[in-house]
């Protein structure tokens, strides 16, 4: 059987990825090990603590760099997290000072808002209705 162990969001500044992720979205630090002039660095939710992990992974490769901001000049997320209650975690991380390039709106079965993490992504919150 083959499962999701850790995914990947890349970033521009780890640190500043970490703050933004474990301060404001809320997630803590799992895995932080020195690789080289980067680390490994992994943050998951405090609820699913042996869940998937989400890997803040160094943007280093070019290539990687200009994907990343084609997307986010295009208004397209990197990623999805699931949330229960979008309009109240939007309240929350408006409180923050988290900006949102979209308000929470219905979209089928589901409710979307699109913040900007801080570190080169626009990330989708999701709300399954």
């Amino acid at each position: 059987m083959i499962r999701i162990y850790v995914t990947s969001v890349p970033v521009l500044d780890q640190d500043k990825a970490l703050k933004f992720y474990t301060e404001k979205l809320g997630f803590i630090k799992k895995t932080e090990v020195p690789v080289g002039e980067y680390k490994w660095l992994t943050v998951v939710s405090p609820n699913e603590q042996n869940g998937v992990e989400l890997l803040l992974e160094p943007i280093a490769f070019e290539p990687a760099k200009e994907y990343q901001i084609a997307l986010k000049d295009a208004g397209i997320p990197w990623t999805s997290f699931m949330v229960d209650d979008l309009k109240k975690e939007y309240e929350r991380l408006i409180g923050l000072g988290v900006q949102f390039s979209m308000e929470p709106k219905e979209v089928g079965p589901t409710m979307i808002a699109v913040l900007d993490d801080t570190c080169g992504n626009n990330i989708q919150l999701l709300e399954m209705l």
